[in-house]
Formats: structure tokens, sequence, C-alpha cells
């Protein structure tokens, strides 16, 4: 089946999805760089890659799918074996009496075509279709193991000879080190651990939480900033199950009565990950938490991470400022740190020397160099920060400021004529500046230092499948109270999410909708924020050691969004629930 080049050309000049001035010079282009014409035409994002490949569907005559959100069945899907599916990329997805469809990127590949006839004895019938729809099929080899999971587990389990366990806190284990080694190194034990670490990664958790009780090991994953029971299993692998992680983690493995910290990699299909290991004796044994950090995740955006309007644009005028101090706020697990590394990505350009020091690293990132904290030998924030002043930096980030020293190391640092970055723990942005008074700053020093804080929360965002309602007006008034409508209503008309004539009865909302791939209708993350300007009124309050409040009330009259607020405009646009912002909001 080739694909006649005078055909696709035709077909793109009628089809009015590009110009044919553009199609002429992607041609000339094409011939220059000895490139495809849909190379040079998606690159210059002219079109899209599903355009395209309908396009070359239509030239040939086959039809064009997507498989995304399609159900395609264990059975149907494993006649083509994972290895020669993720190769080639190509799909079984339909089994019917004409033959087996399947989807593929390139349809001219008749040897991968003739193997699978051979191998499944049936007509193959070939289907175009996109990257993206090949990669989320491509996914559902992993996601048909998970039904097996358990059953795998409780398999994997009842094989083990049960060990000694007296784990109670405070009383002395009958098992030696080397027993306790050659359990961690068992078979069994290494496939359980295997298993709960891959199924994790798998369903996008962010903590695996390994918890004994009296009679069983219950195994929880954090999901979305949700806790989710995985499974259960029997009490009798809880030893192998600790002493495999710490194994992998290299803590001691004869220490039960002390916490423990620890850190281990793997390499899998998506790239590198890490896992940040704490261990905690309990009553009934020691609980295991290890939160994976997706070191090679890549690509964020401002937008992309929720920023929009008048927020976006205070976070690019500080990011050009050549000193001074950028604070990204809010509890542990709100995506302070993603914020900070979109924001380095952004500065990240030849002309600068970026350092960081952070506890842990979570992204690896080239062309900046990252410093990781080890307090048991001295290497603070503060001894790092002190350091890295002497490396002729021109942007630092520490990962936190948590006490006086290293917040006053970061308030001179930004004084002597860089750019800093950094994180506090604070509820809100305007709490911010209270919170770095407490810890010894001097007001007239983050009036000189502090340009922009960010305050974050994530949300979680409604699946594609979701409900539409409107708000009634006894609901508008119960939601007028604890958010000013009129400038969220101002902001939608201004960012064209509504029409100008728009007002709220009138503007959708929308629930959760459970289904099949989201059991609770939601699916992803995005943020909500609020980004506190410090403007020459923000610093006569400083000066003057305002309340949180007072600092709060100016910077909304100075046009700030507030986190609330900001999440309406979310519920508004449909990508997530009232219920879902005063969730997380409240907390």
């Amino acid at each position: 089946m080739h694909i006649d080049e005078g055909t696709i050309v035709n077909l793109l000049n009628t089809s009015g999805l590009v110009s044919k001035t553009d199609v002429a010079m992607a041609q000339k282009k094409a011939k220059e760089t000895n490139q495809t014409l849909g190379s040079v035409l998606m690159s210059e994002g002219k079109l899209t890659e599903k355009d395209w490949n309908s396009m070359q569907a239509v030239s040939l005559g086959i039809p064009f799918v997507s498989l995304k959100g399609e159900h395609i069945s264990p059975e149907v899907l494993n006649l083509i074996p994972e290895p020669i599916a993720r190769n080639n990329n190509i799909i079984a997805y339909k089994k019917s009496t004409l033959g087996l469809e399947v989807a593929m990127l390139d349809v001219d590949n008749l040897p991968v075509i003739d193997f699978i006839k051979k191998k499944v004895g049936l007509r193959i019938l070939p289907r175009m279709t996109s990257s993206d729809s090949i990669k989320e099929a491509l996914s559902l080899y992993k996601k048909s193991l998970q039904a097996d999971f358990e059953d795998i587990i409780k398999k994997e389990s009842n094989s083990l000879n049960p060990i000694a366990d007296s784990s109670f806190m405070g009383e002395k284990f009958n098992n030696s080190e080397k027993t306790e080694k050659e359990l961690a190194e068992d078979l069994p034990i290494v496939k359980i651990v295997d298993t709960l670490i891959s199924h994790a990664i798998l369903q996008g958790s962010s903590d695996i939480h390994i918890e004994p009780g009296e009679e069983s090991l219950v195994v929880r994953y954090r999901i979305d900033g949700i806790l989710h029971d995985a499974m259960v299993l029997p009490k009798d692998t809880a030893p192998g199950i600790v002493a495999r992680i710490k194994v992998l983690s290299n803590l001691k493995l004869d220490e039960k009565r002390l916490p423990q910290d620890g850190r281990f990699k793997i390499i899998n299909d998506s790239g590198r990950v890490s896992f940040r290991v704490s261990t905690l004796p309990t009553y009934f044994g020691e609980k295991t938490v290890i939160r994976i950090l997706r070191e090679n995740a890549k690509g964020f955006s401002l937008e992309g991470l929720g920023f929009h309007g008048e927020a976006l644009e205070r976070i690019h005028r500080g990011m050009k400022k050549r000193n001074g101090m950028l604070l990204a706020a809010g509890p542990t697990g709100s995506g302070k740190t993603t914020t900070l590394y979109t924001m380095l990505d952004i500065l990240n350009t030849p002309d600068v020397n970026i350092s960081t020091v952070e506890d842990p690293i979570e992204y690896q990132m080239a062309r900046i160099n990252q410093t990781q904290t080890k307090s048991e030998i001295g290497l603070t924030f503060a001894n790092g920060l002190r350091t890295l002043l002497r490396q002729d930096p021109d942007i630092i980030m520490v990962g936190e400021i948590r006490d006086g020293e290293t917040a006053s190391l970061a308030v001179n640092a930004s004084l002597t004529g860089h750019l800093v970055l950094s994180t506090i723990h604070t509820n809100s942005a305007a709490g911010a500046i209270p919170r770095m008074i407490d810890m010894g700053v001097e007001p007239f020093l983050i009036v000189s230092t502090v340009k922009t804080v960010i305050a974050q929360r994530l949300v979680r965002k409604l699946s594609e499948e979701k409900e539409k309602y409107f708000l009634s007006e006894v609901e508008l008034k119960a939601l007028g109270k604890v958010v000013n409508l009129d400038i969220v209503l101002e902001t939608l008309k201004k960012e064209k999410i509504v029409k100008e004539d728009a007002k709220w009865p009138d503007i959708p909302f929308y629930k959760p909708k459970p289904n099949k791939d989201s059991p609770d209708g939601y699916k992803g993350r995005v943020g909500i924020h609020e980004v506190l300007e410090v403007s020459s009124t923000i610093k006569e309050l400083i000066l003057k050691n305002s309340s949180t409040d007072d600092l709060e009330k100016t910077a909304k009259k100075e046009g700030m969004m507030t986190m609330l607020e900001d999440g309406i405009f979310l519920v508004a646009s449909g990508v997530t629930s009232t219920e879902e912002v005063l969730r997380v909001v409240s907390e």
C-alpha cells in the first residue's frame, strides 16, 4: 500500500485544513531537508498528527480509527505479543468473521502484517491510527494484568514459609540478619514487591503505604491526592516485604526499633523513577511508605499547570527580574516544586548559570547543577546555599525555606544580584510574608527582595464523562458569600471561556460521573493558584507589620484572584467540580 504524494497534496488542497501556499512551501522544504511532507506540516503546526494520518487513510482507502477510550478485550489484545506491538506500533483491537482489525502507524509494514497473519491464522485488516492512540492502547497490556495482580500476590504469598514474627514495637526480633536477607531475596517476595511497585506506577500513584495490622498487611496507593485501598495481604508476608524494600533502599535489616529513610531507583518504559523510602515502627510492625518520584518528568508549561490570565502575567514579570525572590507557598504535596521546576525550565538558557540545593532532587534537568542535601554529614539547606553563592550562580533554587538561617541566606543572595526561587509552607500567598518575619527576616529586607508569591493547591480534574447542571439562585447566593463571583465572571469573559453577555444562571457547572476508567469520576490533577505581586502598597503594609488578612485584602483590591476564586473559574470552565475545590481549599 504505497501512499502517493500527489493524491495527498490534492486532498490537502481541497480539505481547507492547510492553505495551498503552506502546502507548496512544505513540499519544497520536505525535498530540501529529506523529510516527509507530513513531518514538515506537523513540525510547523500547520496540521495535527491525527489530521495527517486521516489524510493518509483516505488516500489509501482504509479507515482511520482512534483507540482512545476503546474497550479492547485481553484475548484480542494478546493476539499480538506486547514486544511486537510496542516495536512496530501495531495493536489488535477487534476480531470478527471478516478477520482481525489492527490499528497501526505504518500501514506499509508488510513483513509484520504477514507475521501476524501466520501467527493468528486470520485475515488482517489494517487501520490507520495516531501515535497518542497507540500509546494509550499499549498501556492496556499492563492494565490487562491488573485484574490478576491480587491473584498473583495471593498465590506467591501462599508459597512462602512463614518466619517467626515478633514485630511488636520494642520487642526483639527472633529472625537473624541472614534469615531476613534470604527472605528478601526469595523469589515470591521479589515478585510481590515488584508487582506492588509496577502497579503503583501504572496507576499514577504518588505514594505507596504498606501498613501492618494485627491479622493482615494493607497496601494503599495515593492517587490524585486521595488514598485508595489497593490490596490486603497475609500477615506472614509483612517481614519479607519490609526486608526486601530495605535491601533495595540500602537500610539496616536488623534495625526495627528506630525509623529509617532510604532511596532507590529503577528504569522502566517511562524513564528513570526514584523512590524515597521511610520506615516507622508501629504496634504491629514496621509501616513503610514509598514516595514515587518520576525523575525524567518534563514538558510542563505554566499554562499546563493551570496558570492563566493576570496570574500568569505576574509570574512572567517576576521571572524577568535579574534579582529578588519568587516564592511558592502551600502544604506538602501541593505541587510547589513542580511549579518551580517549570519556571527553571523556562529560565534555563545558555547565558545563565542555575544551581539548586534540594531534598530530594525530584526531577533531573539538563544544564542545571543540582545538589542533594545530606543533613547527616552537615550538608543542610543553609550550608548548601552558602556554598552555592561561591559557585558564580545567576539563578538559585532552594528546595525549601524552613528556618531562619536559610531564609536569611536566601534574602542576602537575592540582595547581591541573584534571582532566588524557593518554597515555603504557608496556607496562602499573603501568609508567606508574616512567616518570613517569624523566621527573623527584617521587614525592610523582605520589601527589598520578595517580588512574587505563588500559593497553590491541586484539585482533581473531572474525567471526560461528566454530568452538567446549573446553579439555582439559592446556590449562587451561598457561593457568593465565599467567592467574589463578579471577578470570576469578568475573568471568564476576558479569557473568552463564556460569552460577553453570559450570566451565572446560564453558565453550566459539572459533577463527576463515575465510569469504568474513573470509578470516582476524576482523572488527573491541575493547580489552583493565587499570585501576589509585591506592589508599593503591599510594601508599605509589610513595613507596618500588617496582618495576613490586611495584606490579602489589599492584594485582592489590586486584582489578585484567590485560590477559591481560581477554583470556581476552573469549575465554570468544566475542568473540576465545586465540591472538589471546596474540599481542597478548606483543608
